[in-house]
């Protein structure tokens, strides 16, 4: 079954409704995908998404708080990451490997942490360490693509995470017209008050350390575009440096949804990584 009509389910996690979909064959370690601020469920490319379950059960959820999940959204990584572990051992996985993007980075570096042994291999995108450079800064960078968006009719994803050459814009075109391919069955808009306790959680990240990297002994893939806006690109570099057992891809004439712009080339990647 294509993403694209992926049925939405829901599982009690300590008593509050998580949603999730799930793509591929239930066999072999499940990939995991954290998604970005402001995401839900229909943000997922679903042409990474099926390209990854070609040879993985992919699982794509919403953390509590964000799109048709209950409860309230926490306002700190680390709480966001216990949600995260809670949902899987809601599925009653024993081991997963993690696909993180965006604020999901973050999130996934903190399950690592936390529980090493609930986690087999990480990927990486368009995110950063604790206390990187300028992802403080990423809600006034939200807040200026939604201003630009508006004065020119685009949506705020052309200049989040898109370069604003003519193959970073049509990519950007391309990109949006596969996020509503799916017709029925939507997920919930993302509401104010979680996009808020998102930023402040990411503002709080963006001030923190990055000591507990040395922690991480996983099998890392590092990903980005060359020109991130949202989480500067320098971060990605930093993050392939300082953990144990990286390596790192950066896409040319690409931004923060580097992965989606090449997806193809990504998702074989990730699959060669998972392998």
């Amino acid at each position: 079954m294509k993403f694209v009509n992926a049925p939405t389910k829901t599982i009690n996690v300590n008593g509050t409704s998580f949603t999730y979909r799930e793509a591929g064959e239930k066999a072999g370690v499940p990939l995991v995908l954290f998604h970005h601020l402001t995401a839900v469920l229909d943000d997922w490319d679903p042409r990474v998404v099926d390209g990854l379950a070609a040879e993985h059960h992919v699982i794509v959820f919403n953390n509590r708080g964000v799109g048709a999940s209950g409860g309230s959204t926490p306002m700190t990584v680390e709480e966001m990451a216990n949600d995260a572990i809670a949902f899987i051992r809601a599925l009653e996985l024993s081991q997963v490997d993690l696909l993180g993007f965006s604020l999901g980075g973050f999130i996934a570096q903190v399950v690592a942490q936390e529980q090493p042994d609930l986690v087999r291999k990480i990927i990486i995108a368009g995110s950063g360490p604790a206390g990187g450079e300028g992802i403080s800064n990423m809600g006034a960078v939200l807040q200026e693509a939604v201003a630009k968006a508006g004065a020119s009719g685009k949506h705020p994803k052309h200049f989040l995470f898109f370069s604003q050459t003519s193959n970073g814009q049509a990519a950007a075109d391309a990109f949006l017209a596969r996020l509503s391919e799916r017709q029925n069955d939507r997920d919930m808009p993302i509401s104010n008050a979680t996009i808020h306790a998102q930023l402040t959680a990411i503002y709080t990240w963006g001030q923190g350390d990055s000591a507990r990297l040395s922690e991480i002994h996983h099998p890392v893939l590092v990903v980005n575009g060359d020109h991130d806006v949202m989480a500067p690109t320098i971060n990605s570099f930093v993050l392939a440096q300082r953990l144990s057992n990286a390596q790192l891809t950066i896409f040319p004439d690409a931004g923060h949804g580097g992965i989606f712009q090449y997806h193809s080339v990504f998702v074989q990647q990730a699959l060669d990584f998972l392998r």
